[in-house]
Parts: structure tokens; sequence; C-alpha cells
């Protein structure tokens, strides 16, 4: 596509007075129309080597920009406009990007200047992406100028370029300073561990004090002496944290759904399992188990969690709990903590998820954690006037549901945690740390 020029359209301007008095005084026809012909003439020429240029003209994109929610980016443009043998061709020209609305820019389009006798550059396009998910650029938007400056031509480059917005975990790591802490000595916290461990460690001999439990008897038997099992902290245990994506996790508050928090508190629980040493799988299920990702440790499983997880949307359906705890009982040989995100606030769904919990209770430890409705507490908690009976009464039926339903989960040994969205990750991982102190795994 070839739009008219500035300057194409001031000459056209400029000659207009020529006209005019081509059709006051007849003698001066041949004049004006010698100039509007040349005029014409140059401006086609001109066309033509437009359309030359826009033919070496390409820009690319990186296959995949990474992005933080709420956080100023950028994304690195790739603009090449050399011809034959890389001789540059040109040195200005403008790039357009048809960016998703989740992802704001000032810049509608932005100016190139290439360096001296460069035919490639690279420039970086800012922006601040608003919602986290998944979006795709297919094509970038270029306009060349002319060599004369009466035209621009305009075309657009085929591409595939994915960016990725991944949530902000800056607020809850400010609130876990303390675990995430590492600069040498200062970093470390004495913390209590109830018992002496379960995983063997090595062999001693015996000394007076040691419990005659602690005695391995076919190496006493084989040396002629006392010899001591020593055991040590059970490390390399597994941590699996299971997000709820049905219809439940859809609702919004504040700008945020319910989904966002989950989603922000696993990456910052898989943090926390770094920290301690210990693998960290993620999983999401809905109607069907979406994800799931065993176990791991390391930058790049990390990586992938992240890459899995943040792409995640909320479904238009009731999560399957049969289907869920079926998908661990077969998977999952190993005993695991489960931290499963989910909202029980339905009776229905809560009655459904006490009875499938049975299959996976008895050989993991697994623990419950949805957010708190808001006005959800005791009816008489606070002053309330008389505007608000009605709405503290529905909160209070609703914390008595849930009371109700704690004592149920207490009795097969699965631990329910409500908290606020606020303190989400918080609480995730002072669970996971007092799993750890008590040695429950």
């Amino acid at each position: 596509m070839i739009v008219p020029g500035n300057r194409l359209l001031a000459w056209a301007a400029a000659l207009l007075p020529f006209a005019a008095l081509a059709g006051l005084v007849p003698s001066s026809a041949p004049l004006a129309a010698a100039l509007f012909g040349a005029l014409g003439g140059v401006a086609a020429v001109d066309a033509c080597l437009a359309r030359l240029r826009r033919r070496g003209v390409r820009v690319a994109l990186p296959p995949v920009v990474r992005l933080t929610l709420d956080r100023p980016g950028a994304i690195a443009v790739f603009v090449a406009t050399g011809g034959a043998g890389g001789r540059p061709r040109l040195s200005r020209l403008r790039v357009g990007l048809p960016l998703p609305e989740a992802v704001r820019s000032e810049h509608d389009a932005m100016e190139v200047a290439l360096p001296r006798g460069a035919a490639r550059c690279r420039v970086k396009w800012p922006c601040l992406p608003g919602t986290r998910g998944r979006y795709l650029l297919e094509r970038c938007l270029f306009e060349v100028p002319s060599p004369l400056g009466f035209w621009h031509a305009r075309g657009a480059s085929a591409c595939r370029s994915e960016i990725r917005v991944y949530p902000s975990l800056a607020e809850d790591r400010r609130r876990l300073a303390a675990l995430f802490l590492n600069r040498g000595l200062f970093g470390l916290h004495t913390q209590r561990m109830v018992g002496q461990g379960r995983d063997f460690e090595k062999l001693r001999e015996y000394l007076p004090g040691d419990s005659y439990d602690d005695i391995h008897w076919k190496a006493t038997a084989k040396r002629g002496r006392p010899v001591t099992k020593l055991f040590q902290i059970e490390k390399t245990q597994e941590v699996y944290v299971l997000v709820d994506t049905s219809r439940m996790s859809g609702k919004t508050s504040d700008g945020q759904t319910v989904l966002d928090r989950y989603i922000a508190a696993s990456l910052v629980m898989g943090l926390a399992a770094e920290q301690q040493g210990d693998l960290f799988g993620l999983g999401a299920f809905g109607s069907r188990m979406r994800r799931f990702i065993r176990a791991g440790s390391g930058r790049a499983h990390y990586s992938a969690c992240r890459d899995a997880a943040h792409a995640l949307d909320a479904e238009v359906a009731s999560p399957d709990f049969d289907e869920l705890f079926s998908f661990v009982r077969l998977r999952l040989r190993r005993r695991a903590l489960l931290m499963i995100l989910t909202d029980l606030g339905d009776p229905v769904l809560a009655e459904t998820f006490l009875e499938r919990v049975d299959l996976v209770c008895r050989q993991h430890v697994v623990l419950v954690c949805m957010l708190r409705e808001a006005d959800t507490g005791p009816l008489f908690a606070g002053d309330a006037g008389d505007a608000d009976v009605y709405r503290r009464l529905a909160g209070h039926l609703i914390w008595h549901d849930l009371r109700e339903i704690e004592r149920s989960l207490r009795r097969k040994g699965v631990r329910l945690a409500v908290t606020d969205k606020a303190a989400l990750s918080v609480r995730l991982v002072t669970e996971y740390m007092n799993v750890k102190a008590r040695q429950l795994l």
C-alpha cells in the first residue's frame, strides 16, 4: 500500500495557483499542464522506487518475549533494510506493532533511525503488561519513505512471536524476605525440628546414652561390638501445589481473579521449596487435569512450571475431584505434600471433596487452602450497624459451614486453611514450614 506524503501534497498545493491562472488566462494553460505533468511524472517514478525500497525491508520479533505483570518491559524489534550484498538502502523508517489490549504502550508507531552504513538494527519497544496470560503477534507493520519523500510505502512482515506475561511476585517476596534472604551467615535462621529424622545417614560406634532402638544388630554381630544407626532430616521431599481452575476461581476482586492469586502463590511456594532443598511440582485441574509437572528442582524446572502456570484461565465448569484424586493416586507413588488451592464454599463441592479425599489422605499429607470471602466470620466479632446485620449474618452462615467442613477434614487428617487474599502466599509457606518442622512427610 502506498499513501501520499506531505511533500507531495505541498507541491500539489503550490501548483494550484497555476491551475487557477490557466482558467482565467487561457494562454497560460500549456505552462500549467507542463508543470502538473512534470510533477505527475516525478511522482510516478518516485512511487516505483518506493515499492522497490519496501521489498528489502524485514521486521522481526524474538520467538518468545517474557514480561512481568504491571512492570515496565520492552520488546526487541529487529529491522533489516539491506539490499543485495547487505548494502544499506534506507536510513530511516517507521515501525508499528499490533499489540493486544492487555499489553499497553505509549507508542502506536516508532521512528527508527539506522546507524550510518548499517543494514540492520535492533530497537526496544517499551510496554506495560496489564493482564497475565499468553498472547501472539503474527505480523509487524512498517512504513518506508520514497527517495524524494512524495510517498510512503507501507507493508507487513509475517512473524510469530509469543508474549508471555508472568505474575508479579515482588510483593509476596517482600512479605517472605526473611525466608529468601541469602547473604552468607546473616540469612540463616535456627529452626526447631521435631524428632531425629527418618533418612538413614551412616553407622558409628555405640556411645553411652544411645537408644537400644537405634542399634544395628546385624552390624553389631558382624563387628563384635555395638554399632548405632544415625538418621538425618529428610531432604528432597516432594511438594505439589494443585491449582483449581474451575468456575470458582474466576471470581474477581480488586481487578484480580482468584486464579491469579493461586498462580502467584504457587510460584512463590516453588521458590520456598527450592530454598529448602525439596522437589516442587505443579498441577492444574478443573473438569479434568489440565496441567501436571512432576516434582523437580533447578532453574529450568522452575521456568517450566512458570510457563505452564502463567497461561491458565478459568473454566466455566465445576471441579472434578474424583478425576483429581484418581490421577494423584495413580501417578504419585512416593509420599508427598499436596497443597490444594480450591474453594469449598459450595456445599455440594465440599461434600464431593470429603467423599473423594479418602483416596489420597492416607498416603499423602493433604492441605487445602482457600480464600476468605468478604465479611466471612462470626456475627458478633466486631461492631456492625443495622444496615450490615443481614450481610454479616450471611457471612456468619458461611463461616459456620466452613468450620463444619474443617472438623470433617481434620478427622480424615486433612488440614483446611482459610486466609485473606493478600496473605495466601505467606500462609502456604508457613504451613509448608510447619510440616517440615514436624516431619510429617
